[in-house]
């Protein structure tokens, strides 16, 4: 028996045997940081980040510090490990040879593994690799990769950024997550799924896509390198629009009441019918295994009805079961049971809404079926997405995407009002893009945070379809300096006995 501590430091250099250990009777050894580690000091990572106040708790600004943070770029993971003997095949390359074992291993990038089995297999590796000879791939878990939430209370202030599945999974993705973390952010929200529909984790399940390559190759190890670092993990989901499934599964689309075939919002096969009960045990199943690779919160999006094309032809089939139900009813009612199965798990559970959605009119109510007051009971955070160029023709703004302050306080001040009961936290989603925005700056950026934060906004997570946040890093630098006034600096590191209060139904 022996345990390995589960919060590493990281290095980008090669790994190094601190002890041979007898697992089952195999010899393994302990993949560790190289000799870049003395980077980050002190080597208790908990004593160099504040901890997460618990809720109600006093909240303490941090102070400047002197120095910008530094973190190594992504080295080789802690763990027990073991070697493994390859016999090259005709056509195998390093790369190749890399890219099939990384996930099996503590290396984070296919360049450090490569480097490893150079080193490895000094003088068996010339230009290129010879078919038959037997290489020793060095690294290999002695076990499968486990790792585990680490719970914060639901009014954690975040600071995050999103990133799709193909850049949270790549060497791009892997420094950009660094970068965040030095510019003061203390969260990471990625996909598991958007609403393309494909899935970027291995999932076994039948309404899962077939033989797709997966982007995240494994899911606990990448959640294991973002807790490495003190930040924060949520998994977003895109739920209702799914294009991949209902294109493969025509049965679990809307139907059209005209035709009798899949339903079309305006033209496009997207839409799930939100009332299948296959639909949303499909996405908990996928909920749940997220829940248990280690994320620390799973965030729904597309939790609604389609809102556009032609309505009164959609055919859902609540319809038929509950034919005294409305959409909200329906809504309400998923929100409910993925709360009371996620929550048990240890992660917080969120929802993205639309912002216009604070306005409360009875067309998006009908259409949507995302009761505000209703689903704020079933969650712990609200993200409503208030992107200041998406509100077209509201409030007399010819151009609303140039109004950040006014249509975020609006929004926020808004959103509390119809969620006062609820206790739900407000997170918003801001703007950091430029489309149908003249004044898109670091300003508008900082303008965004301050209006939030002024109408009971705790935290932000900035949207970027293209993942380019350029002008947010400076944007961040500046937040940073102002003592508190943007944010007053939570930070992840927390005893679970302190947060155990929050996380209660």
């Amino acid at each position: 028996m022996f345990t390995i501590s589960r919060r590493s430091l990281l290095s980008n250099g090669p790994s190094v045997v601190l002890a041979t250990l007898m697992l089952g009777g195999t010899p393994v050894v302990v993949c560790a940081p190289g000799q870049r580690q003395a980077k980050w000091q002190p080597a208790n990572p908990k004593a160099s980040l504040s901890p997460v106040p618990a809720a109600g708790a006093k909240k303490n600004i941090p102070q400047k510090s002197k120095e910008k943070e530094k973190f190594p770029p992504p080295g080789p993971l802690e763990g027990a490990t073991k070697t493994e003997l390859h016999t090259v095949a005709p056509g195998e390359s390093l790369p190749s040879l890399a890219l099939h074992y990384l996930p099996q291993t503590c290396y984070l990038t296919r360049a450090e593994l490569e480097a490893a089995i150079q080193q490895a297999n000094a003088g068996k590796i010339g230009k290129y690799l010879k078919p038959g000879t037997q290489l020793t791939i060095p690294g290999i878990f002695a076990e499968p990769l486990v790792e585990h939430s680490v719970p914060v209370p639901k009014d954690f202030e975040t600071r995050g950024i999103y990133l799709t599945g193909y850049m949270a999974g790549s060497d791009k993705g892997l420094d950009l997550i660094r970068r965040w973390r030095e510019a003061g952010g203390n969260t990471i929200v990625f996909d598991v799924k958007d609403f393309d529909g494909l899935v970027n984790v291995p999932f076994e399940h039948p309404l899962a896509p077939q033989g797709k390559h997966v982007p995240i190759r494994n899911l606990p190890k990448l959640i294991r390198y973002v807790h490495s670092l003190g930040l924060h993990a949520i998994i977003r989901i895109a739920i209702f629009r799914d294009e991949t499934l209902v294109t493969s599964h025509n049965e679990l689309a809307v139907q059209s009441r005209r035709t009798g075939h899949a339903w079309r919002e305006n033209g496009k096969l997207v839409w799930t019918d939100p009332s299948q009960p296959k639909v949303q045990d499909y996405n908990l199943a996928l909920a749940r295994m997220a829940a248990n690779s280690g994320a620390d919160e799973i965030q729904f999006d597309y939790v609604r009805f389609p809102a556009e094309g032609d309505q009164k032809d959609a055919r859902f089939a609540y319809e038929a079961a509950h034919p005294d139900w409305a959409r909200t009813d329906v809504i309400r009612k998923f929100v409910a049971r993925a709360y009371s199965e996620l929550h048990p798990l240890g992660v917080l559970f969120s929802l993205d809404v639309f912002g216009v959605m604070a306005w409360q009119r009875t067309v998006d109510l009908e259409h949507t079926g995302q009761d505000i007051p209703g689903i704020a009971r079933s969650c712990d955070v609200l993200s409503p997405m208030i992107y200041p160029s998406h509100f077209f023709g509201m409030e007399g703004y010819a151009h609303p995407g140039d109004a950040p302050e006014h249509f975020i306080s609006e929004s926020m001040q808004r959103f509390a009002e119809i969620t006062t009961d609820s206790k739900v936290v407000l997170r918003p989603w801001l703007q950091a893009f430029a489309w149908h925005t003249k004044t898109y700056s670091e300003a508008y950026l900082r303008t965004q945070v301050s209006a939030a934060k002024g109408q009971g906004g705790i935290g932000f997570l900035f949207w970027n379809a293209r993942n380019d946040y350029s002008k947010l890093f400076p944007a961040m630098a500046e937040m940073r300096a102002a003592h508190g006034r943007f944010f007053r600096g939570d930070e992840v590191h927390a005893s679970p006995a302190k947060v155990s209060a929050s996380l209660a139904p």
